[in-house]
């Protein structure tokens, strides 16, 4: 069976994580995480910033690495790797995508994720509640110091 090897942007502002509706092909409709194939020569991390400049007119930092999906479609085995990423520059301009959301943590599963994508959608749950916690912790660590006193 073929191996496609992608990287896919876990895109966060805030508490929400952005998400696209395919455009095109087999699985048109069907919602995933922005990113693509790796050209040869590129790392995971200059590929996906090439992809999403294509592909939303966007560009982003490259941050965390969260993980690799490894998912058997019918016709082929995909590879993805996946890193949480920040928008730095431009909104989003959808040019292969029908569609595209913000979702916060309690609406990720209210699109018809992609069968890889889907696979990760409780962990990007739990690492966004974590790092959202450790944010308004570090924000008020002074508050909470002051109480412990």
């Amino acid at each position: 069976m073929k191996t496609i090897n992608v990287v896919a942007a876990i895109i966060r502002d805030g508490n929400k994580i952005f998400a696209t509706q395919r455009g095109y092909g087999d699985y048109k409709d069907g919602w995933e995480f922005p990113g693509g194939k790796i050209e040869p020569g590129e790392t995971p991390q200059q590929a996906l910033v090439r992809e999403i400049k294509e592909e939303l007119d966007t560009e982003i930092v490259v941050g965390d690495y969260l993980t690799t999906i490894e998912y058997d479609y019918p016709a082929f085995h995909l590879s993805m790797q996946c890193f949480w990423s920040t928008i730095v520059e431009g909104t989003p301009v959808l040019k292969e995508h029908e569609a595209a959301k913000w979702l916060d943590v309690e609406n990720l599963g209210s699109v018809a994720w992609l069968p890889a994508d889907l696979s990760i959608i409780e962990l990007i749950k739990e690492q966004l509640i974590d790092q959202i916690a450790a944010e308004v912790l570090h924000k008020h660590k002074g508050a909470f110091e002051s109480l412990a006193k």
